[in-house]
């Protein structure tokens, strides 16, 4: 596909056992101008192709992460995939501007229900208290953090969330495809 507008890094490291990222995965497939990059297809030894990444990157108007919440991040080979890609003096640093504007969008699920993530219950705190490092890698390089598209409980959610939850993703990547170019503000 020539210069998608939408660069998706899925990272599951078992699609085969997920009941909602692959469903994610395959509603962005669906759009033309949506490249999905499955980070785990590609990269099984975890030896990660530095230059198509940032390539990928340079094209994409909006990076969407689609992930499940691993240990309050992200799986390990998209942990690997931003300390080796987001490089500085390219990624971020004085005077560099190859990210900077472009839209980043956190679609993540996690396991637990969302009551679970508050004082007193499991997880101690809201679920917005372990997004600091997601949000402040979007600062340091320059991207526009948009509101996070969220499923929590996704091990007992219902098909008809889950319907809701895919349906609504699929809407917004659309609506940004129907924005001007270089508006990451349109979802």
């Amino acid at each position: 596909m020539p210069n998608p507008r939408i660069l998706v890094l899925y990272a599951h490291p078992a699609p085969h056992r997920s009941r909602i990222n692959r469903r994610l995965a395959d509603a962005a497939r669906s759009l033309d101008g949506v490249l999905v990059h499955d980070l785990y297809e590609t990269y099984p030894d975890f030896f990660i192709d530095v230059a198509r990444e940032q390539a990928l990157l340079e094209q994409a108007e909006l990076v969407v992460f689609l992930h499940p919440i691993r240990w309050y991040s992200m799986p390990s080979l998209l942990k690997e995939w931003v300390d080796s890609v987001l490089l500085p003096g390219w990624a971020y640093g004085p005077d560099v501007t190859t990210l900077r504007g472009k839209g980043y969008w956190l679609v993540v699920t996690t396991g637990s229900p969302e009551d679970s993530y508050q004082p007193g219950e499991r997880h101690g705190q809201p679920f917005e208290a372990f997004l600091p490092p997601f949000e402040q890698t979007a600062r340091l390089c320059g991207m526009d953090w948009l509101a996070p598209h969220i499923l929590h409980g996704a091990n007992s959610a219902s098909i008809e969330a889950i319907d809701t939850h895919v349906a609504a993703f699929h809407a917004r990547l659309e609506q940004f495809l129907d924005t001007t170019p270089k508006d990451p503000h349109g979802i």
